[in-house]
C-alpha cells in the first residue's frame, strides 16, 4: 500500500479475495462441513501440517480440510481480529466462556496453581472455584489494591508456588472498573517461570474491546474476548476469541479442534459484518458514556460512580499511572452505587424505559443490570464485600442512542427511588 493503512480500513477487505468467490464483494457464508481435495497428495499434505507431522514451508498455510479444523469464514475473521491487537494469530470460539475454559484447560494440569484477579466475570469465577477444583487445580485470587509484593506472598503462601502455571486477569474488572497493572503481572509471570514451565499470562479484555486497550503490548501472552460484546456489538450472536503468538495459539487451536467449540461459519460471518463498524460504534459509545457519567456524578440519589474517566482527576496515583499507560479511552461501562440498597436499585431498574434491563454489554443498545443478584450472584459474599459488589450497585453498558435520551431515561427512573 502507499501508506500504513489503519485497522478500521483493513476490516473491509483483509484476508478475503473476491475473485475466489465468484466476485462477491462481501464474504459468502461457507456453510459446509468438509472440503474437496484436488488430489490425494494434497490431502496428505494438508493433514501432515494439521497434525504437526510436518513443518510448513515458508508462507505455506494449512489447506481447508473440515470445518472443525478450519473454515474460510473463521480464517478471514481471525486474520482481521489480529490487526487491532497486533497479534500473530487468533482463534474464535462459540462463546467467551469456551475461549476462557479452553485456555485454562490447555495451560494447566492437575496439581497446578492459577493466580487470578478479583473480581472477574461471574462465569469465570464459577469455573475457577468449582470446576477447576475438581481437577485439583488450586487458585489464588488477588484484589486490585494488592501490590506486587503482596501478590507474590499470596502465591508463596499457597504451597504451590513452584506449580504456578497461569495468571488470568480481567482489567478493567467487571463490574467495578477496578484496574490491574498488566506489566506488573508480566513481571510476576517471569519471576515464577522456569525452563521446564513458562507461566502464561492471559488478559480478559472484554470491557475494553480490541480498540481501547492492547494487553499484548504490555506483556500479556494471550488476550481473551467475549466477542458477544463489542466485537459482535448487536446482541445477536454468542462468540469468544483468543489471540496471541503462533506457538501458543497452535496449542489453543489444537484443543479447540478436539473439544469442537470453534465458532460456526454463520457466527463468523456475523462477526465479520460487525468488525466493519467496530470503531465507529465504540467511539460513539465512549462519547455517550462520558456524558452519562457526568450526569450521574452530580445526582443527589447517586452515592458513587465507578467510571474510568474519573481516574485522571480523582483516582489514586497508582490508578493514574496504570490508566495513562494502558488505556486509550475511558470506555463505555459505568457502575454506580445508588443511595439505599436492593429496593432502590430494583426500583430504578424496573422503571427504565429506553435502557433495557438485561445482562451482557457492548451492544448498540444501552443495558442495565444488578451484578449482586445477577451476573455475580454466585460469587461468595466475602469476596463481594471486598470487591464493592453490593446490593446498591447498578451496572450500565452505554449504547449508541443519543446521550440526551439516555440521561433523560436515567433521570426519570431515579425519581422512583
Amino acid at each position: 500500500m502507499y501508506h500504513n493503512i489503519h485497522p478500521e480500513s483493513f476490516m473491509m477487505t483483509h484476508g478475503y479475495q473476491s475473485k475466489l468467490s465468484e466476485g462477491a464483494l462481501k464474504t459468502p457464508i461457507f456453510q459446509t462441513s468438509t472440503f474437496v481435495f484436488n488430489s490425494a497428495a494434497e490431502g496428505k499434505r494438508f493433514f501432515e501440517i494439521a497434525y504437526g507431522l510436518s513443518t510448513p514451508e515458508k508462507d505455506e498455510e494449512m489447506g481447508l480440510i473440515y470445518s472443525r479444523l478450519n473454515n474460510p469464514n473463521l480464517e478471514i475473521l481471525e486474520s482481521r481480529l489480529c490487526l487491532w491487537d497486533q497479534a500473530e494469530d487468533a482463534a474464535v470460539f462459540e462463546s467467551g466462556m469456551s475461549a476462557i475454559s479452553t485456555v485454562m484447560l490447555e495451560f494447566m494440569k492437575p496439581g497446578d496453581l492459577l493466580l487470578y484477579s478479583r473480581p472477574v466475570y461471574g462465569g469465570t469465577d464459577h469455573f475457577i472455584n468449582h470446576f477447576l477444583q475438581k481437577l485439583d487445580i488450586a487458585s489464588v485470587g488477588f484484589s486490585p489494591e494488592d501490590n506486587k509484593e503482596q501478590i507474590i506472598e499470596k502465591i508463596k503462601a499457597s504451597g504451590r508456588a513452584h506449580k504456578l502455571a497461569l495468571i488470568h486477569i480481567e482489567t478493567p474488572a467487571n463490574p467495578t472498573n477496578a484496574l490491574i497493572d498488566i506489566e506488573m503481572c508480566a513481571d510476576i509471570k517471569r519471576m515464577f517461570s522456569t525452563e521446564e514451565q513458562e507461566v502464561i499470562l492471559s488478559v480478559d479484555n472484554t470491557y475494553m474491546g480490541p480498540i481501547w486497550q492492547h494487553p499484548l503490548n504490555h506483556g500479556a501472552d494471550l488476550v481473551l474476548y467475549s466477542a458477544t460484546k463489542y466485537i459482535g456489538g448487536h446482541s445477536d450472536v454468542i462468540a469468544g476469541a483468543c489471540l496471541g503468538a503462533k506457538p501458543l495459539m497452535a496449542r489453543v487451536k489444537g484443543l479447540r479442534t478436539f473439544m469442537g467449540n470453534m465458532a460456526a461459519p454463520f457466527t463468523a460471518w456475523l462477526l465479520l459484518r460487525s468488525l466493519e463498524t467496530l470503531k465507529v460504534r465504540m467511539d460513539q459509545q465512549a462519547r455517550n458514556a462520558e456524558k452519562v457519567a457526568d450526569f450521574l456524578q452530580n445526582h443527589p440519589k447517586v452515592e458513587k460512580v465507578y467510571y474510568l474517566g474519573n481516574i485522571p482527576t480523582h483516582g489514586s496515583e497508582r490508578d493514574k499511572t496504570i490508566y495513562a499507560k494502558q488505556y486509550k479511552s475511558a470506555g463505555a461501562m459505568i457502575a454506580f452505587d445508588i443511595k439505599g440498597g436492593e429496593q432502590e436499585a430494583f426500583a430504578f431498574l424496573d422503571n427504565l424505559k429506553l435502557i433495557k434491563l438485561a445482562v451482557s454489554l457492548g451492544g448498540t443498545e444501552s443495558l442495565a443490570e444488578h451484578p449482586y443478584t445477577m451476573t455475580h450472584a454466585d460469587v461468595p459474599q466475602a469476596i463481594k464485600n471486598t470487591m464493592h459488589i453490593t446490593d446498591k450497585l447498578v451496572r450500565l453498558s452505554i449504547g449508541v442512542e443519543h446521550y440526551d435520551d439516555t440521561i433523560a431515561d436515567i433521570e426519570q427512573a431515579l425519581n422512583f427511588c
